[in-house]
């Protein structure tokens, strides 16, 4: 997958996994990196699927419909590529830490949804359930943020609730805070997120 790798100043600090938005690329949440935890080594990814021209994780059917069929095939295909990065770069596969916004959140979600050890924990930005009907794996005590907008247009707050409630049934530790805004992501959900991850990883 097209990457970046950013060597960290911190050796104990975890290795975030960067997942952009839709027509996003590997450096979009590099600033957010910076902000959240400018210690820590990076591993910023760009999606593998083409949407008019526009990068994504995985496919979808339409708006808010994923092909799920395509989706664990990716899901997959993103948590092997961690580990084969892990070997590569040197970091501690164990202590990896997704930041997603928007279809990165949800293939990140979907990390947690499918894999046990695949995230040691996670901040969703603006995301939803990923796939219904599927027994999530032990992710107890895994540490999660989910940053949302009360007036998101694309991602109802019942999603954003239910995404919370099932990592909740899991085992993992969700954080949720609320904008009044909509699908953008704000400073005020990063500035949290930062307080979020300093609390659990300081």
């Amino acid at each position: 997958m097209k990457h970046l790798f950013v060597q960290g100043q911190s050796k104990s600090a975890p290795t975030l996994l960067l997942l952009h938005g839709t027509g996003g690329n590997e450096r979009d949440l590099l600033p957010l990196a910076e902000i959240i935890a400018p210690q820590a080594s990076v591993l910023a990814v760009k999606g593998n699927i083409l949407e008019n021209g526009m990068p994504r994780f995985f496919r979808r059917l339409a708006e808010g419909v994923f092909d799920e069929e395509d989706l664990i095939f990716r899901t997959q295909e993103l948590h092997d590529f961690v580990t084969e990065s892990s070997a590569q770069y040197g970091f501690d596969r164990d202590q990896v830490v997704a930041i997603g916004y928007s279809n990165g959140a949800n293939i990140a979600a979907s990390l947690l949804y499918h894999h046990h050890h695949s995230l040691s924990g996670a901040i969703l930005f603006h995301a939803m359930v990923p796939i219904e009907g599927v027994t999530l794996p032990d992710i107890k005590g895994i540490p999660v943020f989910l940053g949302a907008g009360k007036r998101d247009s694309m991602i109802t707050p019942d999603q954003t609730k239910k995404l919370a409630e099932h990592l909740s049934e899991a085992g993992a530790l969700v954080s949720e805070y609320w904008t009044e805004g909509g699908h953008q992501l704000s400073m005020e959900e990063v500035e949290k997120a930062k307080d979020w991850f300093t609390e659990h990883y300081s």
